[in-house]
């Protein structure tokens, strides 16, 4: 399967739209949705094209390709809206032997490991972008879509059959990591 993690969208419509127009033109089989998905946050400026309820829909839409976790800027009123569960802490992806965690960031990242082996932990939170191996686990963050920091560009991923690749809004690979 292709699966397209994304992290900290804040309620920006037009850069959900071009991640989507991406997941579909490439074939993606799953959406996974890694926090901060409708609000923007206490710290953050207004995002341009901010549209909580346009994302409501455009995500409703295909709420049966989605699976998600809450970001720190979650709560209950947005899992009220959306038409899939959104309030878990992490959750574990097995695909082809390969045990993936995936979370915000929030409470579990790389300096706070969750227990357990893993092949990647994978979170956003921080929205600097990042593949690195860490004791024997792949460390990925998507970066955000909405509020970059660091490296000043959007970015988000894909993994598919044992392979992370991190993609900027344009659709242009920056960097990938096998594991």
């Amino acid at each position: 399967m292709k699966y397209l993690l994304v992290s900290d969208i804040h309620g920006c419509r037009p850069a959900l739209e071009k991640v989507l127009q991406f997941y579909d033109a490439n074939h993606c089989d799953m959406l996974c949705l890694l926090g901060d998905v409708l609000n923007y946050g206490p710290r953050n400026s207004l995002p341009e094209g901010l549209d909580p309820k346009g994302i409501t829909e455009l995500l409703n839409a295909r709420a049966t390709e989605i699976v998600a976790i809450r970001g720190n800027c979650d709560g209950e009123v947005d899992q009220m809206l959306l038409h899939f569960p959104l309030l878990s802490d992490y959750l574990i992806l097995v695909d082809e032997g390969k045990k993936l965690f995936l979370t915000h960031g929030h409470i579990y990242n790389k300096e706070r490991m969750p227990h357990g082996h893993f092949d990647a932990i994978v979170y956003g939170h921080t929205h600097l972008w990042e593949l690195t191996p860490q004791d024997g686990t792949l460390v990925g963050n998507t970066g955000s879509i909405t509020f970059p920091k660091g490296r000043k560009e959007p970015t988000f991923m894909v993994y598919e059959q044992g392979t992370f690749t991190v993609y900027n809004l344009e659709g242009q690979p920056l960097e990938y990591a096998k594991i």
